[in-house]
C-alpha cells in the first residue's frame, strides 16, 4: 500500500513509517519541521483542503498523528483554540483524503475517549476541553472521511519510547525528578502505558484491516507509585515511593484552578475535575501483552538530564 503519514518525524510517526516500509509499504511522510526523513515540510494546522489534496493523490491510506499539549495554560475560553489545533485540521484532512479516494485511515487519538465510552457518568468531554475536543475529533473524522474511508482511531495512553532526539514531551520533568534527591511521591489510582512501537503494530495493522474500529492500546497497566518506581529505576536511583495524601493532590489542584480562574486562564484538562481523573484507575483492557521495560529503559536512559 501507498501510505501517508502525518507527524512521521515524531515519537510514533516515527516507528510507524519504520515498520510500515519494514512490511514493504511505500511511506511518504508529512512533518511542520525539515528533519531527515520528511518528504513534506507543512504545517496541516491551517491548511485549506485544496492544500492537502495533492499530498493524497495516489495514496491508499493515511495515518494522523499530530499532538498538542493539553496542559498549556491559556487565556480563556480555551476550547475554540483546542479545537483548531485537534478538530478543524482533522475534519479537512479527512475531506481531502475521502476526495483523492482513500480507503482506509488511522487516527492516533486518546484513551480520554475509551474512558468517555465506558463511564459517560465521569462527563468527561463536558468537564475538560481536551477530552472535549478529542471526541469532537474523532466523530469529526469520521464523518468527513465518509462510509467508503473507515478511519480507526488509536485511543493512547501513556506512550513510552524514543525515536532519535525525540521523546515523550513529559519525559524531561520526570527525570529530572527521579534523578534529584527530592522524595518520590504517588497519589492513589494510576494508568495504562504502551510503548511506542506497540502503537506503531497497531497503526500498521489497522490500516491492513482497514475495519474503522475503536482500538485501545495498551501493554501495562500501572499504579502512579508503579510507574514512578520504575522511572526511577531505569534512570539508576531506585528508591521507596511515599503516598501522597488524596487530600493534598485535591488542595493543590484546587489553589491552581483559583489561579486560572482569578488570571482569566484555562488548561485542557481543568484542575477542579482533574484530582478526580489522577485518583482514577485509567486502566485498558485488554492488554498487549508486551513488556514495557525496554521502552522505559530506553526513554529515561536516553531523556535530556540523561545525556
Amino acid at each position: 500500500m501507498r501510505i501517508l503519514v502525518v507527524g512521521g518525524s515524531g515519537l510514533i510517526g516515527t516507528h510507524v513509517v519504520d515498520l510500515l516500509r519494514e512490511r514493504g509499504h511505500v511511506v511518504t511522510t508529512v512533518a511542520r519541521t525539515a528533519r531527515a526523513g520528511v518528504d513534506h515540510v507543512l504545517d496541516v494546522g491551517p491548511a485549506l483542503v485544496d492544500d492537502l489534496r495533492p499530498l493524497l493523490t495516489g495514496q491508499d491510506g493515511i495515518v494522523y498523528g499530530i499532538r498538542v499539549d493539553e496542559q498549556r495554560v491559556l487565556p480563556a475560553p480555551i476550547h475554540p483554540v483546542l479545537r483548531a489545533e485537534l478538530v478543524d485540521p482533522v475534519e479537512r484532512m479527512f475531506t481531502a483524503a475521502r476526495h483523492a479516494g482513500l480507503t482506509r485511515g488511522v487516527l492516533l487519538g486518546s484513551y480520554y475517549t475509551y474512558h468517555d465510552r465506558l463511564r459517560p457518568q465521569w462527563r468527561l468531554g463536558d468537564r475538560h476541553a481536551y477530552i472535549r475536543c478529542r471526541l469532537e475529533q474523532a466523530r469529526q473524522a469520521r464523518t468527513a472521511a465518509g462510509p467508503d474511508l473507515p478511519v480507526t482511531v488509536l485511543e493512547l495512553p501513556f506512550v513510552f519510547g524514543r525515536a532519535g532526539d525525540r521523546l515523550p514531551n513529559w519525559a524531561g520533568p520526570l527525570d529530572r525528578w527521579a534523578r534529584s534527591a527530592a522524595p518520590l511521591l504517588a497519589p492513589v489510582g494510576g494508568t495504562a502505558a504502551a510503548s511506542a512501537g506497540s502503537v506503531a503494530v497497531a497503526a500498521v495493522g489497522a490500516l491492513e484491516g482497514a475495519d474503522g474500529a475503536d482500538v485501545p492500546v495498551a501493554d501495562a497497566n500501572l499504579t502512579w507509585a508503579e510507574m514512578v518506581g520504575r522511572i526511577a529505576g531505569a534512570v539508576g536511583r531506585p528508591r521507596p515511593v511515599r503516598r501522597l495524601p488524596a487530600g493534598a493532590l485535591r488542595g493543590g489542584l484546587w489553589l491552581g484552578g483559583a489561579l486560572q480562574a482569578l488570571t482569566r486562564k484555562e488548561s485542557g484538562l481543568d484542575p477542579a475535575h482533574l484530582a478526580d481523573l489522577l485518583l482514577a484507575e485509567l486502566f485498558i483492557e485488554p492488554l498487549t501483552g508486551r513488556s514495557l521495560d525496554p521502552a522505559i529503559r530506553e526513554t529515561f536512559a536516553a531523556s535530556p538530564a540523561g545525556g
